[in-house]
C-alpha cells in the first residue's frame, strides 16, 4: 500500500531565532494539517533595524500523508 506526500510552502518568523521560526511554522500548520512529516528550510532572511536582528524569517515546505 502506497502513501500519498503532499507539500505545502509557508512562510514564518520569530523574534527568537531561525529554529523558533520553523518550529512556528510547523505549529501554526499543525492547526489545519495532520501527519505531517518534514520540514525543509529553503531561504532564511532576518529583519534588521538599529544594527540588530528583530525578526528570523524562514521560507519552508512542510510534507504530509494525505493517505
Amino acid at each position: 500500500m502506497s502513501s500519498i506526500v503532499k507539500i505545502i510552502e509557508v512562510i514564518a518568523e520569530s523574534e527568537k531565532s531561525w529554529e523558533d521560526a520553523a518550529q512556528n511554522a510547523i505549529k501554526e500548520a499543525s492547526k489545519t494539517i495532520k501527519n505531517i512529516k518534514s520540514i525543509y528550510v529553503k531561504n532564511l532572511e532576518a529583519k534588521v533595524a538599529d544594527n540588530k536582528i528583530i525578526k528570523y524569517r524562514i521560507n519552508a515546505k512542510i510534507s504530509f500523508v494525505v493517505k
